[in-house]
């Protein structure tokens, strides 16, 4: 079995399925020690880590909540944190006017609010200790206007902006920031959304572990930003050049109920 130091203690967020649980498996080959926060079960993740040799504790919590924030601070304990991958979120498919916004605020708070607390939070440690390396899951729907997806577009058009805004104000640093940004994936994501019935629900999808890869190596590597997938990175290009009400457009022909 690999010798661990807390130097090399990683935090996965959202880690109970999908490319959270990937990145935190990724994170146990590279010989990390793993600290997983999910707001559902987490031992599968940590059983198929322990398997590959890390050392793992687990918290769950709601990271859209302040209180859940503190709570993985306080599992943290004071510790060195070599490797944040911030990766917890949730989208949120329908109309706008249609959405509770009860479930509106807990995108927001979990996608932006709670991931933001708990970079700022990680980060000054990191700053302190002089190194890091922060991965922020964001998305390609963060180039898009995402009808019948705004917010959960929204969310990630910010958080996809604040990595690079991040990074460069930490360009002088030891800690790098990269954002990974993935296209639809295999996951959970479109059953917690409700976005079964729709084409983009029903269609052909990248594996997570795929995904997980590509922004793990990225991060390693301290790259800025990161799609996985050829077919994302041309719509990401495309994205750049195309009119904002063409991409409104278009998103809502794969995102609206009932286009699957």
């Amino acid at each position: 079995m690999t010798t661990h130091t807390a130097q090399r203690l990683a935090i996965v967020t959202g880690a109970s399925s999908g490319i959270g649980r990937e990145l935190a498996l990724e994170a146990a080959r590279h010989g990390y020690d793993l600290l997983l926060a999910a707001d559902r079960p987490l031992e599968d993740t940590a059983e198929a880590a322990r398997a590959l040799g890390a050392q793992v504790e687990t918290v769950q919590v709601d990271l859209a909540t302040a209180q859940g924030v503190d709570q993985l601070e306080a599992a943290i304990a004071g510790r060195g944190v070599a490797a944040l991958l911030a990766n917890a979120g949730h989208g949120l498919g329908h109309a706008f006017l249609d959405q509770d916004f009860g479930a509106v605020r807990h995108v927001i708070d979990t996608n932006i609010t709670g991931t933001l607390d708990l970079i700022q939070r990680v980060g000054r440690g990191m700053r302190a200790r002089r190194g890091g390396k922060i991965l922020i899951t964001g998305s390609i729907a963060g180039l898009m206007p995402g009808s019948f997806q705004a917010v959960y577009n929204g969310s990630k058009a910010f958080i996809d902006s604040f990595a690079y805004a991040l990074r460069n104000e930490l360009k002088d640093t030891e800690i790098t920031v990269t954002v990974l940004m993935p296209g639809p994936t295999d996951t959970e994501f479109f059953e917690r959304a409700e976005l079964t019935d729709t084409k983009v629900g029903a269609g052909k999808k990248q594996p997570p572990e795929e995904v997980a890869k590509t922004g793990f190596e990225a991060m390693v590597d301290g790259e800025s930003a990161v799609v996985a997938g050829w077919k994302n990175k041309v719509q990401a290009l495309l994205a750049n050049v195309t009119p904002a009400e063409v991409l409104a457009e278009q998103h809502r022909k794969t995102a609206e109920p009932g286009s699957a």
